[in-house]
């Protein structure tokens, strides 16, 4: 039982190992940079402009 392959001690200290720990770090590197450029491109909602607000004019003597 002790050397269960699904436990998640047993991947993460196999994801360490130095040959997996470059991938590991090379797939998390990819990720972020693919969900931070298709952010990027998103385009945002287009909310109603509010109406501008008239404020009365003081008059400048």
């Amino acid at each position: 039982m002790s050397n269960d392959p699904n436990k998640p001690q047993s991947w993460i200290r196999w994801a360490m190992k130095p040959p997996q720990a470059y991938a590991v770090y090379l797939v998390a590197v990819l990720l972020v940079f693919g969900l931070s450029f298709l952010a990027g491109t998103l385009k945002p909602k287009q909310t109603p402009a509010p109406a501008p607000v008239t404020t009365p004019s003081v008059p400048r003597s």
